[in-house]
């Protein structure tokens, strides 16, 4: 059985930060990075580089803050989206870059992970040849992601169907469908679903596409150039005077605690933060004309902008997707699949069409597909499991009295959080649909799971794992600025695994002051349940999900890193100049020359 100092699983986004913060900062440790696909990238992987696949991000802001995406490079010019091959390549270089490419082992799938009493894991791999090796790893970096696992629902009637029925995950897989298909059913109302309705449509396939009457509705999309005064959408979420606008519960790790105060806590602040909200609204709204055409009017979507998360996405395509759904190629339906018949799909309200293909974009299992041992660890783990009558103490998403304190000091300091939108009245889970169903599913994104409940959204928050300190997780969470968060958090938790933060949170497991212990454990529930209330419309009550408070989130790990969150050099440009991933470059050596005690 082979023997690590630290096992990654996953080679995405999150998986080689953390992987390569770990490398540089543990030079003389021993490493692998395994993965159950065949080529690195875990979104940008080249077997999930479906047909038109671009970032939602322009040049500049999708890269790690240590190693730029140079346009002479690099296929992607200032001002353009990038694609998904270009994003593909760009991870594989920065694999290369920092020589951790050769610990990179594809095909490995992990089944289990066991923990053991004197720390440490043992882990069960399946591996391209189907077979089952054991590997031990003194530290484990969980980076699986969130759109790993897809979640494909039954559909009554789909055996006399006759044509394909596939994810938006295995869209790369089927893409001969743009060629051979002459009509198909794009079902789902996702930035994927826009873009399988796009690549299809674009193709010259009719693309009847249906949008759930009981679900989420369409998600919200925009120019990247948001606003009347057309700032950069990316730009415009990263600048510090704007994240004052947002009811963020961690905010005050800025240093800007009064300002909020003022904006949140008055009722004249509170007057300019729904007047800042209802102008980025309209802003939109205005840009994409919903109402010029009865299809483009169904586009519109039913949630406040307020209370989006990370499905806001950016119209990235090289032609208006609008003028496609005006034409006769693309026609929307505001139902329910109610049954398939042969080559035919129905609705509930007796609309029935034609279909060579069924595209489901139908949601993401958010739970790693990873056995953790013993069980009932999962309670301390601090990620979703079945809730329990009789839940351990260490469980904190079923400690009642932890977030009864935690919504009471949410809504006192945000009082606009109290009015929380009625986004869909008639809404009900999709596995709850008449025809259709979860199949041999156990876990679906509709599962009553617990949230995901981790101290600074990256490792678990009970005794047993602060003391061992053997397990992080990267990337169960998602902004508009994922390398950077990618990033720092990687840096974060490889000065945890050190013992080297500012405030050394494994020292109170064993110390005798147990306040500090209630202390972090009330701000793992707090952080986390704020989610529930700041963006209930979104994924922010099954895991952290945040557009507009990515940098009060990288100004908190930076002050646990012992670091100055100000990198601007002066009060003016510190609020109004937005932070890029350039800002955090030498975010890392300027940590590693604190820890001259231990380099």
């Amino acid at each position: 059985m082979e023997d690590f100092d630290c096992v990654v699983i996953g080679a995405g986004l999150y998986g080689l930060a953390a992987a390569r913060q770990f490398h540089y900062t543990h030079p003389g440790s021993s490493m692998v990075i395994l993965d159950a696909q065949s080529s690195l990238g875990g979104t940008w992987a080249e077997e999930r580089l479906y047909p038109g696949l671009k970032s939602n991000n322009l040049l500049g802001t999708y890269e790690y803050p240590d190693f730029p995406m140079i346009s002479d490079r690099y296929d992607v010019k200032p001002g353009e989206h990038i694609k998904g091959t270009t994003l593909h390549s760009y991870l594989e270089a920065y694999a290369e870059h920092n020589g951790i490419a050769e610990l990179i082992r594809l095909n490995h799938k992990v089944l289990a992970a066991e923990h053991q009493d004197d720390g440490g894991w043992i882990l069960t791999i399946l591996t391209s040849g189907r077979l089952e090796t054991k590997a031990s790893t003194r530290r484990l970096i969980v980076a699986t992601g969130l759109t790993s696992n897809a979640f494909l629902p039954h559909f009554d009637g789909q055996g006399k169907f006759g044509g394909r029925i596939f994810h938006g995950k295995y869209f790369q897989q089927n893409r001969d469908t743009l060629k051979t298909a002459k009509a198909v059913t794009v079902f789902g109302a996702t930035k994927f679903a826009w873009d399988a309705v796009y690549a299809y449509a674009t193709s010259g396939v009719k693309v009847n596409w249906v949008i759930r009457s009981s679900g989420h509705g369409p998600c919200w999309i925009s120019s990247p150039y948001a606003t009347p005064f057309k700032i950069w959408m990316e730009q415009l979420a990263n600048t510090r005077l704007i994240t004052w606008f947002s009811p963020c519960i961690w905010g005050e790790a800025d240093g800007y605690s009064w300002i909020r105060g003022l904006l949140h806590s008055t009722v004249i602040g509170r007057f300019l933060v729904n007047s800042f909200w209802k102008a980025l609204t309209s802003g939109v709204m205005a840009q994409n004309n919903y109402d010029a055409h009865p299809d483009t009017a169904k586009l519109k979507p039913w949630t406040e902008a307020l209370f989006t998360g990370d499905s806001l996405s950016v119209l990235n395509y090289d032609t208006d997707i609008f003028s496609l759904v005006r034409s006769d190629l693309v026609d929307i339906h505001i139902g329910e699949i109610d049954h398939l018949s042969a080559a035919t799909v129905h609705l509930a309200d007796g609309t029935s069409f034609a279909s060579d293909v069924l595209l489901a974009n139908t949601g993401w299992k958010h739970v790693p597909a990873i056995k953790f041992l013993p069980e009932g660890i999962a309670d301390e783990l601090g990620i979703p499991h079945q809730p329990t009558d009789s839940a351990p103490v260490q469980d904190l998403a079923n400690q009642q009295g932890l977030i009864d304190a935690a919504d009471r000091e949410i809504l006192r300091r945000f009082p606009r959080l109290k009015d929380q939108p009625v986004w869909n009245a008639n809404y009900k889970p999709m596995t709850e649909q008449k025809g259709i169903n979860s199949g041999a599913d156990e876990i679906t994104p509709y599962t009553s799971l617990t949230p995901y409940m981790l101290y600074r959204f990256l490792v678990p928050a009970s005794p047993r794992f602060l003391r061992t300190r053997d397990i992080a997780f990267a990337g169960m969470l998602s902004n508009l600025s994922n390398a950077t968060t990618a990033h720092i958090s990687g840096l974060w938790i490889s000065a945890f695994f050190a013992g080297k933060l500012a405030m050394d949170v494994s020292s109170t497991s064993t110390s005798p002051d147990e306040n500090a212990l209630e202390r972090l454990r009330y701000e793992t529930v707090l952080h986390n349940r704020w989610g529930k209330w700041r963006y209930p419309t979104d994924w922010g009550t099954k895991r952290p999900s945040f557009t507009f408070d990515a940098v009060p989130y990288f100004d908190l790990l930076q002050r646990d890193l012992g670091l100055s969150p100000h990198r601007k050099g002066g009060w003016f440009a510190e609020f109004t100049q937005p932070y890029m991933p350039k800002d955090y470059r030498d975010i890392t050596d300027e940590w590693m020359r604190k820890q001259k005690d231990w380099i």
